[in-house]
């Protein structure tokens, strides 16, 4: 993977400064009045400094909203209408916005091949900080805006994104799934159980559940539920993995058993399961906020969530775990313009903005504050998310993980949904599993 340019030290003397701040990457003292929560100021006696700031989003973030407030408009639709409010909050700054195209999922790998070229801010996936913050391509944030971001969010969405005391992102939405359903082929109490869930038989239905169980997103969840862990409870020990023991062999039986009933979809994406909802012929699927709007409009009055059912794992019913971190807003290290970047990224996740996205985008809030806002309250996809929030395992904030851990899963999940993988030899492969995980690339 390409390193971009260092951080200097006179980079980091900068950032560093901004701890004494009003706000996230706010200006000198003498040239602007005190910034409120969201990092809005007052009139500058300076004139503002003109220049252009690349922002790296998702295209779902660039969107003509209208359809739900006509101010979510224009070329880049909820993104810009944020950053032009940025812009009138900041009179010390005349910044040019030019937007990228670039998913969550995707940043690190597109700022991998030339930073420079990125955006000054950008919009990621957490488990990509440890790859972003080693090849120094996320510049590490400071100030008082951000100890806000900080009071204002929790401390699990704080803690994944902080690397040896430096914070490398502004959180904006929790990332991890849970359940939908068809409310007219299950009941409340039916949902409760995956073994109830599939020997129900639903006229007219071919799939009685689905989910993407060759992703280590999703399958990693019956390990966990299982007991088992991936460098130890608290992440950090690179050479530990459980996953081959008692309890991971009850979870790859209980993952085999679901590959191999003939009402399970496994579908990457969701793509082909929400399109046979639509039709009825798919009674619940495993999905996150980000299709929330497509499930909702596939189900209509049909549509519920709610968290993943229990599962049986030798002999028990044990609660489906899911496997998370949160999506957060980075500064690009090699920015012409860090305090202004810094800002623009507090204030993209900072309350009113998660509230637009909310509303636009039904993204689920981090922001504590939100969770007390009757439109976000009463959203069924955020009341699943954070019951099943409980539920969820945090991803290490490793490089080594990264490496290793996703293509380990994705093949396990593949070979038992191709029929390669059976319970005879199910626990060697687990045991390859393990070592695939555990193993340095050099070793």
């Amino acid at each position: 993977m390409k390193k971009t340019t260092k951080i200097t030290a006179l980079t980091m003397a900068t950032i560093l400064a901004m701890g004494s701040m009003t706000a996230c990457g706010g200006d000198k003292e003498e040239t602007k009045t005190p910034a409120t929560d969201n990092g809005s100021t007052q009139a500058t006696s300076a004139d503002p400094v003109k220049m252009t700031l690349k922002v790296m989003a998702p295209q779902e973030e660039q969107t003509d909203y209208t359809k739900v407030d006509e101010k979510y408009t224009g070329k880049a639709g909820l993104l810009s209408y944020m950053c032009e409010q940025f812009n009138e909050a900041h009179p010390e700054w005349d910044i040019t916005f030019e937007y990228l195209v670039c998913s969550e999922a995707d940043a690190d790998k597109q700022l991998s091949k030339d930073a420079t070229k990125g955006g000054d801010v950008f919009m990621y996936a957490g488990n990509q900080v440890a790859t972003l913050a080693s090849n120094q391509i996320a510049l590490p944030l400071a100030g008082a805006g951000l100890e806000d971001v900080k009071a204002n969010n929790g401390e699990k969405a704080i803690s994944a994104v902080t690397i040896d005391g430096m914070t490398y992102g502004i959180p904006f939405t929790p990332n991890t799934w849970f359940m939908y359903y068809d409310k007219s082929k299950y009941s409340e109490e039916e949902v409760k159980s995956l073994s109830t869930m599939m020997s129900k038989n639903i006229d007219g239905c071919k799939y009685n559940f689905a989910m993407d169980l060759d992703n280590g997103w999703y399958n990693g969840g019956f390990f966990y539920a299982a007991g088992c862990t991936v460098f130890g409870a608290d992440g950090t020990k690179e050479d530990e993995c459980d996953f081959n023991n008692e309890n991971g062999l009850g979870a790859g039986k209980a993952m085999l058993a679901l590959a191999n009933n003939k009402k399970f979809l496994c579908d990457d994406d969701n793509n082909v399961a929400i399109s046979e909802m639509a039709k009825g012929n798919c009674a619940a699927l495993c999905s996150g906020t980000w299709n929330a709007a497509a499930i909702q409009e596939a189900l209509g009055d049909n549509y519920a969530a709610t968290k993943l059912p229990t599962i049986d794992i030798n002999g028990k019913d044990v609660q489906l775990n899911s496997i998370g971190d949160y999506k957060y807003i980075g500064v690009n290290a090699n920015t012409e313009n860090p305090e202004a970047a810094q800002a623009l990224a507090c204030w993209l996740g900072g309350q009113e903005c998660q509230l637009d996205r909310f509303k636009a985008r039904q993204i689920s809030p981090t922001w504590k504050a939100l969770t007390s806002e009757e439109v976000v309250a009463q959203d069924i996809a955020t009341t699943a998310l954070a019951l099943q929030n409980q539920y969820t395992a945090v991803t290490p904030v490793s490089q080594k993980f990264n490496d290793n851990y996703w293509n380990a899963m994705a093949a396990l999940g593949a070979g038992m949904v191709s029929g390669k993988i059976t319970e005879s030899n199910l626990q060697k492969q687990l045991d390859s599993v393990v070592e695939n995980i555990t193993t340095s690339v050099s070793e």
